[in-house]
Order: structure tokens, then sequence, then C-alpha cells
């Protein structure tokens, strides 16, 4: 299905307009450090399928730049930034790995990079180390158990992301776009 240009210059302005409303509004939902930034990402996905890797790392860097200066949680930032914008974008180039172990294995080699990197920005660079403080409570492992459940969530997402663009493609794309062509 081909698109007109005009078309795919709005889907990338809505996009970035939704992520941008998405990253705002998590100073004010108490859960929404991971779930907000997540859903962010996922919009990219129509962006990627309907513009291309190149405009959909343009919205991913718009949209990045915007959030550190417009969200209210500079960790949710940092997580849109750090792996929930980057991965929608990358998902399809990793999953075009023929040989399953290797494929997760570096899914789960970038997920945990970003991850740790995300967090050594926060912690280092943004000053936020009540972070740290917050999980020191629990004892010396906890850092280890919350990247361990987090690379179980992560293959949920992973999952959770291949059905919905499997949807979009070929579902709601046919939808949405069914007057526009």
């Amino acid at each position: 299905m081909k698109i007109r240009k005009s078309t795919q210059v709005a889907v990338g302005g809505l996009s970035s307009a939704l992520c941008l409303l998405l990253m705002f509004m998590t100073g004010m939902i108490p859960f929404a450090t991971f779930a907000l930034p997540s859903l962010a990402g996922i919009l990219l996905i129509v962006v990627v399928v309907e513009n291309g890797i190149q405009t959909a790392t343009l919205v991913y860097a718009a949209v990045s730049i915007l959030s550190l200066f417009m969200c209210p949680d500079k960790e949710a930032a940092m997580m849109f930034i750090g792996f929930f914008g980057f991965y929608p974008i990358v998902k399809g180039k990793l999953d075009k790995i023929k040989w399953r172990p290797l494929q997760y294995l570096i899914k789960l080699a970038v997920f945990n990079v970003a991850i740790v990197c995300s967090y050594w920005v926060i912690i280092n660079l943004f000053g936020l180390t009540e972070i740290l403080e917050e999980m020191g409570a629990f004892g010396k492992y906890t850092l280890l158990v919350t990247l361990a459940m987090g690379n179980l969530v992560f293959l949920t997402f992973d999952f959770a992301l291949s059905r919905i663009t499997y949807a979009y493609v070929h579902v709601l794309r046919k939808r949405l776009f069914r007057r526009v062509q």
C-alpha cells in the first residue's frame, strides 16, 4: 500500500506529538516511568512502517530532545532515550537474524547495555542518586535481581512489540489508510 507524501508527513508529526504528550504525562501518573515511554516507543512502529527507518530516527531524536526539556520525570525521559525510543526502530533489523538463540542473545545484550548506560547517565549526569538509595534498602543484590527481572519484562515487551507490529501492518493499517491513498 503506497500512501501520499503529505500523509507520511502527517504520520510523523502526529506520532511526534503523541509521543511528547505521553512523555509529558509521566509526572502525573506514579507508575508511568516505564509504561508511558514504552507506549511512546510503540507509536514509532507506525512511523517505521509508513515512513521508514530514517524518518523514525528523526522523530525519535526530536522527541528525545524535547522530552529532556518538557518531561517532568527525567528517569522516564532517559528510559525513552536510552531504550524504548530506539528499540522499535532497530527491532526489525534484529528480527532478521535467522538463528533464534543468537537473535535473542543480541537483543538481550542491547537491552542490558542500554539500561545500564541509561541508569549511569541518570545517576551520574542528572544526579538522581535517590534511585540507588531506594534500592539499597533491600540488600546488595537488588540491582542484579532488578536487572534479571527487567530481562524477563524485556522479553515480554519484545514479544508484544512483534504482535503489535503484525496487528498494525495486517489489520489496522488497512482501516486507517483506506481513504487516504
